[in-house]
């Protein structure tokens, strides 16, 4: 492990900085471990942030600050329980193409693949679809380093208790080494991308949901359009993928959904009376495709336009309901927002700190461009989505403290109560943890 040096630290969006940091690289458990004692008998924080993408300060550093490249790659493969389990700095992108050439995928996953495992599983990334959940459900296995240097494996049959709160653990239990997830054979989806009018994607939303495995709708705000993309399991023979021409995968995702898409938001910022006649010409000039490929091929997206975003999950039974009130609301305000509105779903999971905890979710997720003032444009949608019972996010912008967080997690005493045992010293902690959690 390298000598600490003074650095500083930022997120992907710019909202969150740290300076003066001691900065490491651990290859192992053991230097993790060394780390965290030595950071406790000095009454010193450490955080282990990843890629930084998350908009909160879910994982910013105040005193040492663990980099992950040391630790990435995937370690065992068991093909017979279909597990695989990695180092917990290895980047999603990276899993799902080392996973591809093992011909192997996960179930479910999130559309942006920068995050780094332990980063995606601890702030509850959950991707969309009505019958596979998030990320952290299909976590089988992890290990840990403690608040007491202690590294901690949990399992089924190793410290349980552990696993099943530590899938979504906010950073606050301890430092992720090691996270063994459920795989299945390397499968492809058959996705469908069609613009709809608002009316139309609002009548036929629990149809599509019910009849394709993952649905993900994007509303323009100051339009009636909404573009709607449907992905199908369609089994695990390669030989049948018919992925997007390379020049058409440039064209759509590259140069005009990052490169155009990218010049003109930031161009807007400077004319925001133009927004809205902007709006409604992009939404018109979606056009349909489809395509079939491997699961992860469909699943992510490259985002190079940076942004600030805050994403709720409301009950799955009046999310249409609370998206119409959210629109009237938007109306409502005069505001002018160059960037769509993602609406997706996902099924009830048993993760105790997970968005979907004991209930079907309806996912909103608001964004605006990183140059421009997204407070006023979340502050107007954000009363909705906790009037009806919306949970937030962990890596994504919102007001709530820990008053407002018991309400909604019925097992958060069990966690804070983890917690104490863990990290008895808060050596993990940060001003988000204390906000969200307490002290």
């Amino acid at each position: 492990m390298s000598t600490p040096l003074p650095s500083a630290w930022r997120n992907w969006s710019g909202l969150e900085s740290a300076s003066g940091l001691d900065v490491l690289a651990p290859a192992d458990a053991a230097e993790v471990a060394a780390a965290v004692s030595l950071a406790r008998a000095a009454g010193r924080t450490v955080k282990a942030a990843g890629t930084g993408h998350s908009f909160t300060g879910i994982a910013t550093p105040r005193d040492v600050h663990l980099r992950p490249e040391g630790m990435r790659g995937i370690v065992a493969v068991d093909r017979d329980a279909l597990t695989v389990t990695a180092l917990a700095g290895t980047q999603l992108k990276v899993l799902n193409t080392d996973l591809a050439r093992l011909g192997l995928s996960l179930h479910n996953m999130g559309d942006i693949a920068e995050q780094t495992l332990a980063g995606a599983i601890s702030t509850g990334t959950h991707g969309t679809g009505g019958r596979a959940a998030g990320l952290a459900a299909q976590v089988v296995g992890l290990e840990l380093v403690t608040g007491t240097g202690e590294v901690l494996r949990a399992s089924a049959t190793e410290n349980p208790d552990v696993l099943d709160l530590a899938r979504v653990g906010l950073g606050a239990l301890g430092v992720l080494t090691t996270i063994t997830f459920a795989v299945e054979p390397l499968f492809l989806l058959r996705a469908e991308e069609q613009p709809m009018s608002w009316n139309d994607a609002m009548a036929s939303f629990d149809d599509l949901t019910a009849a394709h495995d993952h649905v993900d709708m994007y509303w323009f705000p100051h339009s009636d359009r909404m573009l709607t993309k449907r992905n199908t399991r369609v089994g695990t023979d390669l030989t049948a993928a018919e992925p997007l021409p390379r020049w058409r995968s440039w064209l759509d995702d590259d140069l005009l959904s990052n490169t155009v898409f990218g010049a003109q938001t930031a161009a807007l910022n400077l004319v925001p009376r133009a927004i809205p006649a902007a709006n409604r010409f992009a939404s018109r000039l979606l056009g349909p495709r489809t395509y079939t490929d491997i699961a992860h091929h469909v699943f992510t997206t490259e985002r190079r336009v940076v942004f600030r975003e805050m994403e709720y999950a409301v009950p799955r039974e009046v999310g249409l309901g609370v998206l119409r009130e959210c629109r009237a609301a938007f109306e409502r305000s005069g505001l002018a927002v160059s960037f769509p509105v993602e609406i997706r779903v996902a099924p009830s999971d048993d993760v105790p700190l997970s968005t979907s905890y004991g209930r079907d979710s309806f996912y909103l997720a608001f964004h605006t461009h990183r140059r421009a003032d997204h407070t006023a444009y979340f502050a107007a949608m954000e009363p909705i989505l906790r009037a009806h019972g919306g949970r937030p996010h962990w890596g994504k912008l919102h007001t709530l403290a820990l008053a407002d967080i018991v309400e909604l997690y019925p097992r958060l005493t069990d966690f804070r109560a983890l917690r104490d045992r863990l990290d008895p010293d808060r050596v993990f902690t940060n001003a988000y943890l204390d906000r969200v959690l307490g002290d």
